[in-house]
């Protein structure tokens, strides 16, 4: 298997493409590629050769808040942990960055509880809605779950 790795401007192609195949499928919400250059210091890979498996970012929201977001395994990827690999890198690296809460919005909540996801309603999660759900074409009825996850981190030095 592939290592993660942070992403680069060479990878933001093939990212946009993976994860609008999926998008065109309504498995989850389309990127603009100039959201993808914009955010790409966000976004992790795995690739296979010269050919990407799957990528996934952690997007801060606030002091306390990221969210999990563009999960996308190709077909030939799935089932066999690039998936999982990806989001334990988000959360690994939210824990480092000291940011208590992750959440994500998705068409797939079965995959997210396992790692300790919990289902929440989308209304507990304002700054996004109203900063981003809201300016989607899909609102408010995108049909996706949102599902929030708390890391174990030691109390701030005062």
């Amino acid at each position: 298997m592939e290592p993660v790795e942070k992403a680069t401007i060479s990878d933001v192609g093939q990212m946009h493409r993976l994860i609008n195949y999926f998008a065109d499928k309504d498995e989850m919400l389309p990127r603009p590629l100039s959201e993808i250059y914009e955010n790409i210091r966000d976004y992790f890979v795995v690739g296979h050769g010269d050919r990407m498996v799957g990528c996934a970012a952690l997007h801060v929201m606030w002091s306390d808040l990221a969210e999990v977001k563009s999960v996308a395994v190709t077909e030939e990827g799935q089932r066999q942990g690039v998936g999982s690999l990806l989001v334990e890198s988000c959360l690994r690296e939210a824990a480092e960055i000291g940011l208590p809460t992750v959440f994500c919005l998705t068409y797939k909540p079965a995959f997210f509880e396992r790692f300790g996801f919990s289902r929440i309603d989308k209304m507990e999660l304002p700054r996004k809605v109203w900063t981003e759900c809201y300016h989607c074409p899909k609102f408010p009825d995108c049909g996706e779950v949102a599902l929030i996850y708390s890391l174990d981190l030691p109390a701030a030095a005062e």
